[in-house]
């Protein structure tokens, strides 16, 4: 049960203290070590009277309602609608950052809403999602309020998304994939070099969270790649990485290769090629994944679905609009009965592209 300190300040349980008094944070691996009164890189966890509590309980940079494609998923209830909401702060430090008035925000004025996890579990089903995502910024720095969400949802039926780059620790991730339905992560790049001098982070960590999530859990599982022109985008490496994908998740986890654009710290690169997105996404069908999809980009062909064992179009996607729809009813390619990986209703969705603001608090 949530042990508040105030109504936005509840009390963590990943923490010890170090002998030089100092209180070191064990929710992700930056380990942040922290004197009285200091706050983590994440900004949200803070060291008051010797514990680490978490200081934006409750409190959101807004509520909305979104395509789950956008999270993005493509194999978990297409066409849903999926209530999202996020908090402020991040346990990463990437240059890149595409939400980075969110993530990186120092101000708690940022989160002007509010609303208990119930709440958001009732208005998700008053609206008629199916689900409810943690995004914006990564639920790993709001955990304690994703969990307690999550339970509220499980209670009123209702799946809950986490969208996160995986940078966590071990007992941690264990207690919040128990509540969760469906995961995005983002593998930010395939080296060591990136991840410690463009992320701030290792890259380690977030292939142990990838593996725990395919092979512990009961988790829908799809990955995300921004693809940065000159940084992670060489045939070397994506050739790795999906090679690592299909060797230690298989080749049915799907893989979606998004468009960069300049933001925050890195304004200059150029924003991705279609072609590099396309290069990404024939390396990764060479090399044995099922299902790869190009993002942030129009590309009808390669935002659609095929059956991997007999190649015909299963999902039409233009965006965020579904068109065609070949899967029967148990989720398999009407055309030869192959199963489609993913977590299907029995007939798809029709919420399309609309994104639908939410007040709350």
């Amino acid at each position: 049960m949530t042990d508040f300190v105030t109504k936005d300040t509840v009390r963590t349980r990943y923490w010890h203290t170090l002998d030089d008094g100092r209180v070191q944070c064990d929710l992700c691996p930056r380990f942040c070590k922290m004197h009285k009164g200091q706050r983590g890189l994440c900004f949200v966890r803070q060291n008051l009277d010797d514990q680490i509590v978490m200081t934006s309980y409750g409190r959101s940079s807004g509520f909305a309602i979104d395509p789950i494609e956008k999270k993005p998923l493509n194999h978990f209830l297409p066409g849903t609608p999926v209530f999202s909401f996020g908090t402020a702060g991040c346990n990463l430090a990437c240059n890149f950052c595409q939400n980075w008035d969110i993530s990186k925000s120092r101000e708690m004025d940022t989160l002007m809403s509010k609303a208990s996890p119930d709440a958001i579990a009732q208005t998700a089903l008053d609206y008629g999602c199916d689900s409810v995502a943690y995004t914006y910024n990564d639920p790993v720095v709001f955990h304690e309020y994703a969990i307690d969400t999550a339970q509220a949802c499980r209670r009123l039926g209702i799946k809950s998304v986490a969208v996160s780059a995986g940078y966590v620790c071990a007992e941690p991730r264990v207690e919040f994939y128990q509540w969760m339905d469906a995961a995005n992560i983002d593998l930010k790049a395939f080296t060591e070099h990136f991840y410690h001098k463009i992320a701030g982070g290792h890259l380690e960590p977030v292939l142990e969270t990838l593996k725990y999530i395919k092979h512990e859990t009961s988790v829908w599982l799809e990955l995300t790649t921004l693809v940065i022109p000159g940084e992670n985008d060489s045939e070397a490496e994506l050739e790795a990485m999906t090679q690592w994908v299909v060797e230690n998740l298989g080749p049915d986890v799907p893989i979606h290769f998004t468009a960069f654009h300049p933001d925050w710290k890195m304004r200059d690169k150029p924003p991705t090629p279609l072609s590099s997105l396309l290069q990404a996404r024939r390396i990764a069908l060479k090399n044995g994944i099922h299902y790869a999809y190009v993002g942030n980009v129009h590309d009808k062909s390669a935002e659609s679905t095929y059956c991997h064992s007999c190649k015909k179009l299963l999902i039409g996607r233009d965006w965020y609009e579904l068109s065609d729809w070949n899967l029967d009813a148990s989720g398999n390619c009407r055309f030869c009965g192959e199963r489609c990986a993913g977590v299907f209703n029995t007939k798809p969705g029709n919420w399309g592209a609309k994104r639908k603001a939410v007040v709350m608090g």
